[in-house]
């Protein structure tokens, strides 16, 4: 028996291997047609170095959202974790694949009349060797679930750094409103005190100015910080560190407003389709109904070993033959793990019905306010600011005929220069809500529109002077 055992056991270990790239194939596939862009192949010695490369090329200038996208896909360390964790999926894959190792056995007994016996035994598991087939296709699927998790890891860190980039760049880009609104108090309240001291200005006005001042010094602040967290969630975002916190340069402005809406078709359904939550939540329900087959099969015989033996003794022919181990089910039927593997399975499919119902509402919440935040963001860039600008306009040529004064006239200005800052953060929620019902929906990102115009913040286009 021995003599056709062997070799069959060694044949079906050898089934299972590692493929050649940790199964970033299928990750970087599902990435790309959900973001426009793939993470890079497993990490080695030169593909590190091509990365570096590719890092310090992407940095060398302001750097746009799509390249920030690039740069996280390519060296976030979490990414980078998990994208190392695919390969214990694998090898547990490789693992289901082949035979549990034999068992060798060696006894050596001397009698006490100096006769010695040696025992030698080699033992295989072959209810292991009769379900290696469930078994592996079992792993199989959780290993294709572990892949699709994993690109779905990628989707969100790619989401991160879009909108992580969107809010540093408007932040910086407000900051530079906010300077303008303190340089016009600025010259407004150095021009009270003065009149104040020439006895030709009242006092309550003056003190109206220096607390409009204050106000302005608090709100730059605020700016300020606002943009350095902004900016560090963004580096946080992109896994920046060492001398790339430096490098790193963001555009002047954020691109501009898209002509039109996207109006995405049968959207619920197409979420339902392409959401990588989804298609993880069905794999594994999928793993678990097979699991629990493979349940089924091994309840009742839960061991099932068969061996060949030697035995030697001192004076006397050896002796070989088999032997085999059966569990005995006296204290538990296999009924306990059946239950245990039917409830999971059970949980599963609620729990994929509730990704389902959750991702049909994210699309719904999240169509909304892509179309709020668009027509908002419209508003104020074809209504508000250039109603604000011949505002502006018109009060310059009453102030050239003197027929208003210069704080009227920089009051004007701050207000036009708040109408650009609220413009900008209009902007900065479209493009916030944008990426939302791209996430939702599981759909590439809509293409780089050119960046937004920036209209005079006063007149002359010099607030306070």
């Amino acid at each position: 028996m021995n003599r056709f055992l062997l070799p069959l056991v060694l044949l079906l270990s050898g089934c299972a291997s590692f493929s050649p790239d940790g199964g970033m194939d299928r990750v970087a596939a599902l990435t790309r047609e959900r973001t426009g862009q793939a993470p890079p192949a497993p990490p080695a010695a030169e593909s590190q170095d091509s990365a570096a490369q590719r890092a310090a090329e992407l940095l060398r200038a302001p750097l746009a959202q799509e390249g920030a996208v690039e740069l996280a896909l390519l060296q976030h360390r979490g990414l980078q974790a998990r994208f190392a964790a695919l390969g214990v999926a694998e090898a547990d894959r490789v693992r289901a694949g082949r035979l549990a190792n034999p068992v060798l056995g060696f006894g050596r007994l001397r009698e006490g009349g100096g006769a010695l016996e040696i025992e030698r035994s080699l033992v295989f598991n072959l209810l292991g060797l009769l379900t290696l087939p469930a078994a592996q296709r079992v792993e199989q699927e959780r290993f294709a679930q572990a892949q699709t998790e994993t690109a779905a890891a990628a989707v969100e860190q790619a989401r991160q750094a879009r909108e992580a980039w969107t809010e540093a760049v408007a932040a910086q880009q407000l900051v530079q409103y906010f300077a303008q609104v303190q340089d016009a108090a600025d010259a407004a309240n150095v021009l009270a005190r003065r009149m104040v001291q020439a006895g030709n200005f009242p006092a309550l006005a003056q003190m109206r100015e220096q607390a409009f001042h204050a106000e302005a010094v608090a709100d730059l602040a605020r700016a300020r910080h606002r943009a350095l967290a902004a900016r560090e969630r963004l580096v946080r975002a992109l896994g920046l560190s060492g001398a790339q916190l430096h490098a790193l340069q963001l555009p002047a402005r954020l691109p501009g407003l898209p002509p039109a809406q996207a109006v995405p078709v049968q959207a619920e359904d197409q979420a339902i389709a392409r959401r990588l939550d989804l298609l993880a939540a069905r794999q594994r329900a999928e793993a678990l109904a097979r699991q629990l087959g493979l349940a089924e099969a091994t309840g009742f015989v839960n061991l099932l070993e068969l061996g060949v033996q030697s035995k030697s003794s001192t004076g006397a022919p050896r002796t070989t033959g088999w032997e085999a181990a059966v569990e005995l089910p006296l204290f538990d039927f296999g009924r306990v793990r059946w239950a245990g593997a039917e409830a999971r399975y059970r949980q599963s499919l609620h729990e994929a019905a509730d990704v389902a119902l959750q991702a049909r509402s994210e699309v719904r919440e999240s169509w909304s306010a892509y179309r709020t935040a668009h027509g908002l963001a419209r508003h104020w860039r074809d209504e508000v600011v250039p109603l604000r600008q011949r505002i502006a306009e018109q009060n310059l040529l009453r102030y050239n005929g003197m027929l208003i004064g210069v704080f009227e006239l920089l009051a004007d200005a701050r207000e036009q220069v708040r109408s650009v800052a609220a413009a900008v953060e209009a902007l900065r929620d479209f493009w916030l809500a944008d990426s939302r019902l791209q996430q939702a929906m599981a759909v590439p990102p809509s293409p780089p529109s050119p960046p937004s115009p920036t209209p005079p913040s006063s007149p002359n286009g010099h607030a306070g002077h």
